[in-house]
């Protein structure tokens, strides 16, 4: 049997203010959300300023990432690249750039959702959050 490293709340609270700093540093408005490896909510924080519709938005690209263990833009790069019927995949509702998971030893422990601003700046402030827990 194997053994797999957790998030723990102290580790989510690292991730969550490397996040919002990486956010902040920027000027950019967005809503920060954390997940553990089922996709289920651990963290959601909409900064001043962020739409409403983001709040909704970064959740579903940190279950994304989270259940299919890989950065949500490989999903958008598929329909992208023309594979609509993607679209119809079950539980999948992230599917823009800007969820990133949360790889310890080559397992999935979580992922970061991030909605507000240009995907490529979500996927940034995510990848900074995560760094600040050494991954």
């Amino acid at each position: 049997m194997k053994t797999k490293a957790v998030l723990e709340q102290a580790d989510i609270k690292l991730i969550a203010a490397a996040a919002e700093a990486e956010a902040l540093s920027n000027n950019w408005a967005v809503t920060i959300a954390i997940v553990d490896d089922g996709g289920h909510l651990l963290h959601l924080q909409r900064l001043d300023g962020a739409a409403a519709l983001t709040a909704h938005i970064a959740p579903a690209k940190a279950n994304t990432a989270a259940m299919g263990r890989r950065e949500s833009k490989s999903y958008e790069d598929v329909i992208n690249g023309g594979r609509t019927s993607f679209l119809s995949a079950p539980y999948v509702q992230g599917m823009l750039e800007g969820g990133v998971p949360i790889v310890k030893d080559g397992q999935c422990i979580g992922a970061v959702g991030v909605s507000g601003v240009k995907s490529t700046e979500d996927a940034q402030i995510a990848r900074a959050g995560i760094a600040a827990i050494g991954l």
